[in-house]
């Protein structure tokens, strides 16, 4: 969504409340007390009242909105900012735009705005076939980490994420040439390099069926046992240009946004400011519909 419709749409409480209002409906609402699915809307109190035993549900119960003090327009216009470039804004940034006087609640905001990306994409597993590899991203180091001066796997200003990037092999019907066409990404922090976390993460991310492209890393090996098929190859530069082409895109663009947008990412914060770049990768050809997308997340988040 362009500024100009947003202004055109959402210019007042009312109108983001009514919107927010019509997309809760289309999803529906379950009653929390008795599960039941058929409501009243109760107009004077902007809650929904269950059929069945009469619990109210407010309208941002069960969403990331629940327990917040912002406005609605408020969150609209954070949004709008989250959902309008592919780049992204920092929490400063976004407090300026909203002309927000405290930085903390700003901050909070966005990163529920984040998880919810993080949630709505944890739901799909990658399948087809799979390029799956290791990055270290930059990130600030803690009081206790300089203190303890780790080295290696957890080394000081380093995190190790998992990224994979679905990949489907395409064949041009006149010349017979073969090509690449990336689909969908995940990326996952992990907190050891150790073969059992490495299992974790392809069996919550990856379809049983699909066949894996990795390189030949030692934590690599029970792959095979999870999936229809993994094919290892030794690690050079035409297996970075060639079988892992859009994994290791995937990484040097996420680490070019993230350097640029955001400085010293704390590592517990790291997956959130993952999960916003992978979500608006997985949706790069929405356009405005992106802004759409990000408010249905806000509502299923939690459930």
């Amino acid at each position: 969504m362009t500024i100009f419709h947003f202004t055109v749409h959402f210019g007042s409480e009312t109108d983001c409340r009514n919107h927010f209002k019509a997309q809760r409906n289309k999803i529906g609402i379950s009653c929390r007390k008795c599960g039941h699915r058929d409501h009243y809307w109760k107009s004077d109190k902007w809650s929904y009242e269950c059929k069945a035993c009469q619990y109210r549900t407010s309208l941002r119960c069960g969403t990331i909105m629940e327990n917040s003090k912002l406005g609605f327009l408020i969150w609209y216009q954070a949004m709008l900012l989250m959902s309008c470039t592919k780049k992204g804004f920092s929490a400063k940034e976004i407090q300026k735009q909203l002309g927000m006087k405290r930085y903390e609640p700003v901050w909070l905001m966005v990163q529920k705005l984040r998880r919810a990306m993080g949630n709505r994409d944890s739901r799909y597993t990658l399948e087809g076939m799979i390029e799956f590899d290791e990055a270290y991203f930059s990130i600030a180091a803690s009081e206790i980490e300089k203190e303890k001066g780790i080295r290696g796997k957890g080394a000081i200003g380093k995190q190790n994420v998992a990224v994979m990037a679905e990949s489907i092999p395409l064949e041009d019907m006149e010349n017979g040439k073969s090509s690449k066409h990336c689909r969908y990404f995940k990326a996952i922090v992990l907190d050891t390099h150790k073969s059992n976390e490495i299992n974790d993460t392809i069996r919550q991310s990856l379809n049983e069926e699909c066949i894996v492209f990795t390189d030949k890393s030692k934590s690599y090996v029970d792959i095979a046992d999870f999936v229809e098929l993994h094919i290892m190859e030794k690690s050079s530069m035409q297996t970075t240009k060639e079988t892992l082409k859009w994994v290791h895109i995937a990484i040097n663009n996420a680490k070019r946004n993230l350097l640029g947008n955001y400085h010293k990412i704390e590592r517990k914060y790291l997956q959130l400011y993952l999960d916003e770049f992978v979500y608006k990768l997985n949706r790069r050809y929405f356009g405005e519909q992106l802004f759409d997308r990000l408010v249905i997340a806000n509502i299923t988040a939690l459930g």
